[in-house]
């Protein structure tokens, strides 16, 4: 079975790894993303360095690239491994494609947060605790200005949301991947948690880096 999947765990994860936002700021800023700011390679500190536009197409690349890799995963399975359950080919797809977006090996293996990402591969395969997140994200960033704040909350609400609107089949796996992804967007952030705590941390619109 491993040898059948890892086909998918390599498609998958190559194409969560594109950094779309060092690519973005690249071509049209000729700038290095990773000396600005944050130096995060993630739609927040493209939006920040002066980029809305860029800001927002980091965002949707990055959430379209997990939405293939969670498609491709199902897509590969039934070729490969069709006695794969499909919730379990998408969990493997998602979990690749994050994984490849917070350690990209075209940029020395330093990614991003997988905010972006983990939202595009869970709108795929579990489509409506991925929008209660977003939802949870979007009112914690309107009431406090903290993107980190809204994201760290949204990660670790979404294996709630998931318990509650998945319906049907869930394997162990599948369960297993909602709590491992939302754990690494997390730790991704233990830094903005310090900052957070210690009451340093940039709110969205004031010129200090995440």
């Amino acid at each position: 079975m491993f040898l059948r999947v890892l086909p998918i765990v390599a498609a998958a994860y190559l194409l969560g790894s594109i950094p779309t936002g060092y690519l973005l700021v690249r071509t049209f800023r000729h700038q290095d993303i990773r000396s600005i700011g944050s130096g995060n390679i993630g739609a927040t500190n493209v939006l920040r360095t002066g980029g809305k536009g860029l800001g927002a197409a980091t965002f949707l690349l990055d959430v379209l690239k997990g939405c293939a890799a969670v498609w491709l995963g199902a897509a590969m399975a039934g070729a490969l491994a069709p006695a794969m359950p499909q919730r379990d080919a998408e969990a493997l797809g998602a979990l690749s494609a994050v994984l490849g977006h917070m350690f990209t090996p075209w940029l020395k293996f330093r990614g991003g947060k997988g905010v972006a990402t983990g939202f595009g591969v869970f709108l795929v395969a579990a489509p409506w605790a991925a929008l209660a997140a977003i939802a949870l994200f979007a009112v914690i960033l309107a009431l406090s200005r903290y993107v980190s704040l809204g994201s760290i909350l949204a990660a670790a609400s979404f294996p709630v949301f998931a318990w509650f609107f998945v319906h049907g089949e869930r394997p162990l796996f599948f369960l297993a991947v909602q709590f491992a992804v939302a754990l690494l967007i997390i730790i991704k952030h233990h830094q903005n948690i310090r900052r957070l705590l210690a009451g340093t941390e940039s709110r969205l619109g004031a010129k200090k880096p995440a």
